[in-house]
């Protein structure tokens, strides 16, 4: 049973990959006169739009062509953006619906909810001179990192690196890296308490 659903899964990717292929050519034609990651969000907002499960399939064609590295068996929900080609995504990642998904590594088996923001680090936007609107002070991109096994509840903003195994709470600000193993909660996120901590109690010593 387990290889006849492969051999379908398989299927259904290769007939996603004939599907998008005409807007896989079409990017790869303009992209030498359109402005680079502009370009390439115009065309995740177009196949965002793909519903239900095929919708994924159909996602998951396009952005194998086109991003940095993109796994065949992950999950992208519908309505989710991305803004940076320079994206991997691993595999086992499932992304929910209407994430916002910046400059990024999510690594293996990482679960993201709903809502959930990965920004591109926390330099974006300058805002130093107050005498020059902000739209013109420019900013910086910097790849953030979510770890490998990480869980992210609905609605979190992520703007700097996380590590291995973690918990990001529903809601969640990360305004710091967080270590491996943590339990994040709030805004700011605070560490809470680790995963890997052994219990107290009952331990003979």
């Amino acid at each position: 049973m387990t290889g006849i659903a492969e051999f379908a899964k398989k299927t259904v990717r290769c007939g996603a990959l004939i599907v998008v292929s005409p807007l896989v050519v079409l990017y790869w034609l303009l992209r030498p006169v359109g402005r680079g990651d502009s370009l390439f969000a115009s065309f995740s907002q177009t196949v965002s739009l793909f519903p239900g499960l095929l919708g994924s399939y159909l996602r998951i064609a396009f952005y194998r062509c086109t991003m940095r590295h993109c796994a065949s068996d992950s999950y992208i929900g519908f309505g989710t953006l991305f803004s940076h080609r320079d994206t991997d995504l691993y595999s086992g990642v499932y992304i929910g619906p209407q994430c916002n998904i910046g400059l990024s590594a999510i690594h293996r088996n990482c679960l993201l909810g709903s809502g959930v923001h990965l920004l591109s680090g926390k330099k974006q936007h300058r805002f130093e001179d107050p005498d020059t609107p902000v739209r013109l002070q420019g900013g910086e991109f910097t790849k953030i990192s979510l770890g490998e096994n990480t869980w992210v509840g609905n609605g979190a903003i992520i703007m700097a690196n996380v590590g291995r195994d973690c918990i990001i709470g529903a809601g969640t600000v990360v305004t710091n890296d967080i270590p491996a193993g943590s339990i994040v909660t709030g805004n700011p996120g605070k560490v809470v308490r680790s995963r890997y901590s052994e219990p107290t109690q009952g331990v003979r010593t």
